[in-house]
């Protein structure tokens, strides 16, 4: 079943300010993912040590380039997301102090983005379209979250089998009269150097 959920007005025009800021440190995003993905390692660990129905692993987050296709693939096998979770964080933006965030936006400051709770929004600064494939203990299925980061979101259920979340990133189109190079972040030498630059957590 398929559902599909319109931003709130003032989410839309963040998401605008954001996927079109001029800011140049388009980079920050891959900071972002990975830190949304260590947290959500961080919950599920703790939460295993109180409850046994939800199993320890070793924790890791992958990162996968299709240079052909122009897609980036963050995953983890952190807590994962119910229906309920998708909806409450991925399709509200900025629930407190949006004004301050959407004034710091626009003044091209998305240095301080991880502050305001919209991490994850920083992913549509560098792609047209982002998928997050995720399943949680608490669910009995796992679901399909997916948007263009324009008006609205669609929510699928889906069979994913792991605990865990995929965010899939379809790239942006190279921009060089605007000297806006998206490619570079498909480049495995450029993943190292911001992996090793922003991460504690064993990437893979």
């Amino acid at each position: 079943m398929s559902k599909t959920k319109k931003f709130k007005t003032e989410s839309q025009q963040l998401l605008h300010l954001m996927a079109h800021s001029i800011y140049t440190q388009k980079e920050i995003f891959l900071r972002e993912l990975i830190s949304n993905a260590s947290d959500a390692i961080d919950k599920r660990h703790y939460l295993s040590l109180t409850n046994t129905e939800i199993p320890a692993t070793n924790y890791e987050i992958w990162i996968e380039a299709d240079k052909e296709n122009r897609v980036l693939s963050i995953k983890d096998n952190g807590i994962g997301f119910t229906e309920e979770e998708l909806v409450e964080n991925l399709g509200t933006i900025a629930q407190s102090g949006s004004k301050a965030f959407k004034e710091k936006l626009e003044q091209s400051d998305v240095d301080m983005i991880g502050q305001f709770g919209v991490g994850f929004y920083s992913a549509f600064m560098v792609a047209s379209k982002v998928e997050v494939r995720t399943k949680s203990p608490f669910a009995q299925t796992g679901y399909l979250w997916s948007s263009d980061g324009e008006s609205s979101y669609k929510i699928d259920e889906i069979e994913y089998k792991e605990i865990g979340t995929q965010i899939t990133l379809y790239l942006n189109a190279d921009d060089l009269e605007n000297e806006e190079n998206y490619t570079e972040f498909l480049d495995s030498y450029k993943i190292e150097e911001l992996v090793k630059k922003y991460s504690k957590k064993e990437i893979l």
